[in-house]
């Protein structure tokens, strides 16, 4: 019975940093050689959750700016913020979705004592 809360919490919990790398992404899109970072989820142990963080090593765009030395080739970030937005709204209904999940699982057990009380 538990089982199910706790697969809902693990993915509450792999949704939530799913939501942190797309924030890191985005703060960094003018952060010259940043290189975004991905969260995929897989199934872990006991159906729970499992994301897994990968750093995405595309290069970024090269443009040429005038720099403290001079003027210089510089990548930029590889982030894409026509990227990281429709991310960000997917995933906070991914989020909201598993909380619903959480809430009925909480709901049926608790009418599950109210019954045996």
């Amino acid at each position: 019975m538990l089982s199910g809360v706790y697969s809902g919490l693990s993915a509450l919990r792999a949704f939530g940093l799913k939501q942190q790398s797309i924030a890191d992404n985005t703060a960094n899109v003018n952060t010259d050689g940043f290189k975004k970072t991905r969260v995929t989820l897989r199934e872990g142990n006991n159906a729970r959750v499992e994301p897994v963080v990968d750093r995405i090593d595309t290069p970024g765009p090269v443009v040429y700016e005038q720099t403290a030395t001079g003027y210089e080739m510089v990548e930029k970030s590889n982030v894409e913020l026509a990227e990281e937005l429709p991310r960000m709204l997917a995933n906070k209904r991914y989020f909201e979705a598993n909380v619903k999940t959480v809430q009925a699982r909480d709901e049926m057990l608790g009418t599950l004592l109210d019954i045996k009380g």
